[in-house]
């Protein structure tokens, strides 16, 4: 039986670990936040659009125009070295997880898992001592070097990475992926290009056989990475499953990279220590003994409270009715990773206040092409977007405007059906945590 060491919390463990993730971390957030840049994602995603999908309660947040954008990039840029570098760390540290979560909540369409778990983990190092070790602070004197932390310091780290991987291994627990092989029926056949493999992608066995391994592979591989013994063998997996879906599916960004480095922290401190021995970093002066938080009963309850909400938060879709694919209510944030293939037309119409007046929607004049393609499957963007339309069309002094949609979404392989309520005025329906009543139904729209 495979045995898994819990540490007591409070125990003295080596910050190695903790030292590696930050400047793995800091290092890849600065190579994204360069190619983010580089390929005018900044322009093109936060400066174009005249109208971005703010998440509901955000929409007092918007973007810094061209300049302004550019220049937080620039300071992210910047905060990102410094945290690797461990200079000026914790300051860099909140810089990084307040610039890099504002610009996620400018526009819900640019939402991905690894976006949100970025901001989680930049929320821990603003608390955590990173750089106690292999830091330029510690290096200069500002703060004091230790060679040992609390073990909670690095299990937490561990936690957020586990709860990925599990609450994705449980989401693939559903009917469309283990007896439909769906969507990876779908996807497979465009990689039929790839030599030597790429005639299998055709064959439902090879569908099933990513299906079904993506699952166990979710479900099991953390507490495979947690035992010492099989640690090696699995994060030998770990290189190989998440390099395969960056060849497969290279639309998923940085994901597999953020995935393969950040499951370094399972590794021991004697591991981190001999990799840390072979980077270019001045070491610090010897020292000894344990960091230890000014107020460690606040810390622990705020750590209490974050892991607490991070259990929570991905099941809150139990609360709602109806198929969670199709409604998206409780969907985000709930760690589910490529899951389901979904796309959508979406047609806007405008009514005067008699309905007498109808005016055909061009959506390409309000939005760019991954607002639209995002919105036409997703209710609340649907929502909001209705209701910028009412807006626009009030200034044109259309009094009261009406606003329906006929949306037309397709689900995992299966045929394309009516998704809104095309008698229900839009304009008139607000945002808020009930389930949606103007979507219809997925069973009982099948045709």
């Amino acid at each position: 039986m495979m045995a898994i060491r819990v540490p007591h919390g409070n125990r003295p463990v080596s910050i190695a670990p903790l030292a590696t993730f930050r400047i793995t971390f800091g290092l890849l957030m600065a190579y994204s936040l360069l190619r983010f840049w580089m390929r005018g994602w900044i322009t093109s995603v936060y400066v174009t659009p005249s109208f971005h999908f703010t998440y509901w309660g955000f929409g007092w947040v918007h973007p810094l125009g061209d300049t302004g954008m550019h220049l937080l990039f620039l300071l992210l840029f910047l905060a990102s070295l410094c945290i690797a570098l461990g200079l000026f760390y914790r300051a860099a540290a909140v810089i990084f997880f307040l610039g890099f979560t504002y610009v996620e909540l400018l526009d819900v369409t640019t939402y991905l898992n690894h976006y949100y778990f970025i901001s989680l983990v930049a929320f821990l190092l603003v608390w955590l001592p990173a750089n106690r070790h292999y830091a330029l602070d510690a290096y200069g004197g500002w703060i004091k070097p230790r060679p040992q932390v609390p073990a909670w310091t690095i299990g937490i780290l561990r936690f957020q990475m586990g709860l990925v991987y599990v609450f994705a291994g449980l989401a693939k627990l559903n009917a469309d992926w283990l007896l439909r092989a769906e969507p990876m029926k779908t996807w497979l056949p465009a990689k039929s290009h790839l030599p030597l493999i790429g005639p299998y992608m055709y064959d439902d066995w090879v569908a099933y056989l990513f299906s079904w391994f993506g699952a166990g592979y979710d479900l099991f591989i953390v507490f495979f990475l947690l035992n010492r013994k099989t640690r090696p063998v699995a994060y030998l997996f770990v290189l190989a499953f998440h390099g395969a879906t960056a060849l497969f599916f290279p639309g998923i960004g940085l994901f597999p990279y953020v995935m393969i480095l950040s499951s370094l922290i399972f590794f021991s401190g004697e591991f981190h220590t001999r990799f840390l021995g072979y980077l270019p970093f001045p070491k610090n002066s010897l020292a000894w003994g344990t960091y230890r938080f000014n107020r460690p009963k606040a810390v622990a309850l705020l750590a209490g409270v974050y892991v607490f909400f991070q259990l929570l938060l991905p099941l809150r879709f139990l609360l709602y009715p109806g198929k969670l694919f199709w409604t998206e209510q409780g969907y985000r944030f709930s760690w589910r990773v490529m899951l389901m293939e979904k796309a959508g037309a979406a047609y806007f119409t405008v009514k005067d206040q008699t309905g007498t007046k109808a005016y055909a929607v061009d959506n390409k004049q309000y939005l760019t092409p991954l607002q639209e393609k995002m919105m036409a499957t997703q209710p609340d963007l649907i929502l909001k977007y209705a209701s910028y339309l009412a807006d626009i069309f009030q200034k044109k002094g259309i009094e009261n405007p009406r606003v329906y949609a006929e949306v037309y979404v397709t689900l995992n392989g299966e045929p394309s059906r009516l998704f809104i309520d095309s008698t229900v005025d839009l304009a008139a329906k607000k945002l808020s945590w009930r389930p949606y009543d103007w979507v219809l139904p997925y069973e009982n729209n099948l045709p």
